[in-house]
């Protein structure tokens, strides 16, 4: 709308001004009168039309403009880049919680550095998550999640004075962050079919969490030790979650609920096991690295992460324990809370990327 009106001024001012300047060399009256009639129509014309036409600086290209598509396709791709992090090498007594180490995203990554990613603070978590419902369902290591999550937007502090309550074995866990308004519910659920029948009760109640973390394996593979039967389990979830995804070409799901706004949904992969440190004889004749191996190929097959052209963003335990290596862990299966810290953040940083890409 300025611009039309700044046109607009411009036309007026030619044609008060050009005919003067040709009077004044000279020209006979009526050349005067008629170029100046013919210079308003046409100036006239062209205001009332200026604006059903895009702004000239549309078309050329500028330092701004290029920015916005390089950051667009940044989105797309720096999903790809967030488990690019490194632990640093310190020789540390294993503690249970941060074992002495720090972690960072890898500076040499091109890809990395483009993407711009951060260790979210305290308040920016508590802003990204604010209002939110967030649902971390699995075994242990999504409890392990859990301490990290709540060790960022409460304060290390008033976690200790929960952990207690957290740690009960095989139990849920509910609680409400009231500074921010965050509901946050953990969910014991140790078999792939807990999981199932979490999510089918979501869509019976058509009521979803804005975040939804689950995984689970750990548990089969000590109990039930077979993976064909994991890997039926783990269809079975696949399905009953597409219809809570967004209406895609990749993702056109008939019979859909009526989901007002898709959770976005993680799936927690399983650490890297050291057998000869597995705390049981039992541990460590089920768990060894070829079963871990034929679980983690029914994910593949089962195309539940988008890693292989599934739904859920895996959030890669195994990458991470593997890349903090054994000095973070006592029992070949738990690790140090740094691995779940920079797991947690890799969470938040997908969820702005995922937020923008929504919003754009």
């Amino acid at each position: 709308m300025l611009g039309a009106v700044q046109f607009g001024l411009l036309a007026a001012c030619i044609v008060l001004f050009v005919p003067m300047g040709m009077a004044g060399w000279h020209l006979s009256r009526n050349k005067v009168l008629f170029f100046s009639g013919a210079l308003f129509i046409t100036l006239a014309v062209g205001v009332h039309l200026t604006p059903y036409f895009p702004p000239f600086s549309s078309f050329i290209s500028s330092p701004s403009s290029s920015t916005v598509v390089v950051a667009s396709v940044n989105r797309d791709s720096c999903m790809s880049f967030l488990h690019e992090i490194e632990f640093d090498r310190k020789d540390s007594i294993f503690n249970g919680s941060y074992s002495g180490k720090s972690w960072k995203w890898l500076d040499s990554n091109k890809g990395v550095v483009g993407c711009d990613f951060q260790k979210l603070s305290r308040s920016d978590a508590s802003d990204l998550l604010n209002g939110s419902w967030v649902v971390l369902a699995g075994d242990s290591q999504a409890r392990l999640v859990v301490v990290s999550l709540l060790e960022l937007v409460m304060g290390l502090e008033e976690m200790e004075r929960v952990r207690g309550d957290l740690f009960k074995r095989h139990s849920d866990y509910h609680t409400t962050v009231d500074a921010i308004g965050m509901k946050l519910d953990f969910i014991w659920a140790p078999y792939v079919s807990n999981l199932t029948d979490l999510v089918v009760e979501f869509r019976e109640k058509r009521y979803f969490p804005d975040v939804f973390v689950m995984g689970a394996g750990l548990w089969d593979m000590l109990h039930v030790n077979n993976a064909m039967e994991y890997g039926v389990s783990v269809r079975m979830l696949k399905e009953s979650v597409m219809p809570l995804l967004p209406v895609t070409p990749e993702f056109d799901i008939k019979d859909r609920p009526e989901v007002v706004r898709s959770p976005h949904m993680f799936w927690l992969g399983m650490p890297m096991l050291i057998n000869l440190i597995l705390n049981t004889e039992e541990k460590r004749e089920k768990m060894t690295d070829a079963m871990w191996y034929a679980y983690d190929e029914q994910i593949y097959k089962s195309k539940l992460v988008r890693n292989f052209g599934g739904p859920l963003f895996l959030l890669d335990i195994h990458s991470l324990s593997s890349r903090c290596g054994r000095s973070c862990t006592t029992d070949g299966m738990h690790y140090g809370g740094v691995v779940y810290e920079a797991a947690m953040h890799i969470m938040l940083n997908a969820l702005l990327i995922e937020s923008q890409q929504r919003l754009s």
